[in-house]
């Protein structure tokens, strides 16, 4: 459970360990940061510092709480933050932008979807968020770093979070590129049945990893090319240069899934084709014993008179028939090249 700092009516995180908030000071002038307590959030932005508030909403009622009590975005923002699924999009304010950002966390051969909210004002970036989103966490893990030897302002936050998220994208790419190898290695020689299941899947997640990206590229466009108070134009042309390698991402995904598509038709193209030869041999013995069994039907009819049984040597001539048709048969059928 959170304590409360007996002068403040904020909660304070009971635990380092898991905290409830996290909630870092940035001067971009002096090169300064610190971490800061809720209740000193107002008086670090009046004081000309930029504030980074992130705020694990996992604990619904005591984030619910100290959000209402920072005031610094709608409710609704809030509230759809905890109730709606992860889908990457863009909502402008007069006070703020909105970033709704959909990370990949891997498992196993699946991904599950991460949601980040990301409000960004003229001092602050609230960051939204359940659990440790594996993008985020990378962010804070070199954002300070970034801040001290290159950030000149406060939108080189944005370009962190969409920098990680688009090496998330990279990483998830690169384990299905895997995959589809997999697959293709799967499809030479004596194949299991279990791998069209898997193909079919890989192929699914493929799809579904195109649908969470074309919406990202969309919004990069957007804050790459619209002009805002909260982005600045030096900071512009970094995300265009991500919309480049977003693109790429969506291309390499078509890519792999006609590669996979090309296996699976490769391989049925092979069935077909030994298919055919086995079935080419069975003509040809068809069309052996056809006029063989002509042969047998004839003498073998239930009539008295048949002059041949007469023949003193008719069984032979019977057999020299049959050897006749037989290799005139194969000697047609080579020399039409059907053997």
């Amino acid at each position: 459970m959170a304590e409360r700092d007996p002068g403040s009516s904020y909660p304070i995180p009971a635990s380092q360990a898991d905290p409830l908030v996290a909630i870092t000071s940035l001067d971009f002038k002096t090169k300064q940061h610190k971490k800061l307590l809720p209740d000193e959030i107002t008086a670090a932005m009046e004081s000309g510092a930029f504030v980074w508030i992130d705020i694990d909403i996992a604990r619904v009622d005591d984030a619910r709480a100290l959000i209402a009590n920072l005031n610094l975005v709608a409710p609704e923002i809030v509230e759809d933050a905890m109730s709606r699924e992860p889908a990457t999009q863009i909502a402008r304010y007069d006070d703020y932008i909105h970033l709704v950002l959909s990370g990949c966390r891997l498992q196993g051969h699946k991904f599950d979807l991460e949601r980040v909210d990301a409000v960004m004002g003229e001092r602050f970036l609230l960051t939204l968020h359940k659990g440790k989103p594996v993008f985020l966490e990378a962010v804070r893990k070199s954002y300070i770093a970034d801040f001290i030897r290159f950030a000149q302002s406060p939108s080189y936050l944005l370009y962190e979070l969409w920098d990680t998220l688009i090496d998330n994208y990279l990483s998830v790419h690169k384990a299905f590129e895997e995959r589809v190898e997999q697959v293709q290695a799967r499809l030479i020689g004596d194949v299991d049945e279990k791998v069209f299941g898997d193909a079919s899947e890989l192929g699914s997640d493929l799809l579904h990893l195109r649908k969470i990206v074309l919406p990202a590229r969309a919004v990069l466009t957007d804050l790459s090319t619209r002009k805002s108070p909260f982005v600045s134009e030096a900071t512009q042309p970094f995300l265009a240069n991500m919309v480049g390698t977003i693109e790429r991402v969506l291309q390499d995904v078509l890519v792999d899934r006609d590669i996979l598509s090309g296996a699976l038709n490769n391989y049925m193209s092979m069935v077909a084709h030994k298919t055919n030869k086995v079935m080419s041999r069975l003509t040809v013995v068809s069309i052996i014993f056809l006029p063989l069994t002509f042969l047998c039907g004839v003498y073998g009819m239930n009539f008295n008179i048949l002059p041949e049984k007469e023949w003193e040597y008719g069984y032979l001539y019977f057999w020299g028939l049959t050897a006749v048709i037989v290799v005139g048969l194969l000697f047609l059928m080579r020399r039409y090249k059907l053997l």
